[in-house]
């Protein structure tokens, strides 16, 4: 499966903004679909996920409550609403896949876990 992520820009802190995934190539009923991000000079931190079969979503902390996943299932779309943002949100966001065996796999955090991620979409929030 590709992925390419797109949306990024500049926000003030305690605004909002609409990063998109675009997925293709294969089916996406056992996938996962993660958003991971990464600052500068920091590791890939997982953001959230979205397992596709049931639409079942699962969020990092730091983000619970401020950012939404959603999907639009015909047009293999996944979307990251970030609302609340704060300067610490600042980072590349990418979108990643993660293949499962079965639909009923629990969504993994590890950020390595994750694959076939595509160019990223930065994201800087103002303070």
């Amino acid at each position: 499966v590709q992925l390419q992520a797109s949306g990024g820009g500049l926000v003030q802190t305690g605004g909002s903004l609409r990063l998109s995934c675009a997925a293709s190539g294969r089916t996406l009923s056992h996938y996962h679909i993660g958003w991971l991000r990464q600052a500068p000079g920091k590791e890939h931190e997982f953001v959230g996920a979205i397992r596709w079969s049931d639409g079942r979503t699962y969020y990092a902390d730091s983000v619970k409550g401020r950012f939404t996943i959603s999907r639009d299932n015909a047009k293999n779309m996944m979307y990251l609403q970030m609302n609340s943002a704060k300067p610490e949100d600042t980072a590349v966001y990418y979108c990643a896949a993660r293949w499962t065996s079965s639909t009923r796999v629990v969504i993994t955090t590890a950020p390595s876990s994750y694959n076939n991620r595509g160019l990223g979409t930065l994201v800087t929030v103002s303070s």
